[in-house]
């Protein structure tokens, strides 16, 4: 698929967020935003929150923010693996220093992925 096409699917990061939010309320997964990013194309940050003092960091793949099938790219942070709060928490302050358009929610899912579709992800 040319780029043109993939610039044409993708979604503003604000309308991707609120309806991910929205989504994972209405399946049971208690989500909310934790910081606010750009409107327009803030890259977008997700923690997992296991519940049990345990996370697990997504962030956007490196690329093109879309696949070829519209779908989201994501990358697991932090050698892939769930981590403390609080190494989670360190984490996202450095990315907010760093760049101050970034958007984070944060799922509460203590076995999932927090509806996020990761085919293909790493």
């Amino acid at each position: 698929m040319c780029l043109k096409a993939l610039k044409a699917m993708s979604v503003k990061s604000v309308i991707w967020v609120k309806g991910h939010l929205r989504l994972c309320n209405t399946m049971g997964l208690p989500a909310m935003l934790i910081k606010r990013g750009a409107e327009e194309a803030g890259s977008v940050y997700v923690k997992i929150n296991r519940l049990d003092g345990r996370v697990l960091l997504m962030g956007p793949a490196p690329g093109p923010a879309y696949d070829e099938r519209g779908r989201r790219r994501w990358i697991r942070l932090l050698a892939g693996g769930e981590v403390t709060e609080r190494e989670a928490e360190t984490y996202l302050e450095r990315l907010r220093a760093i760049d101050p358009d970034i958007w984070i929610i944060e799922i509460e899912d203590a076995a999932g992925l927090g509806l996020l579709d990761l085919e293909g992800a790493g």
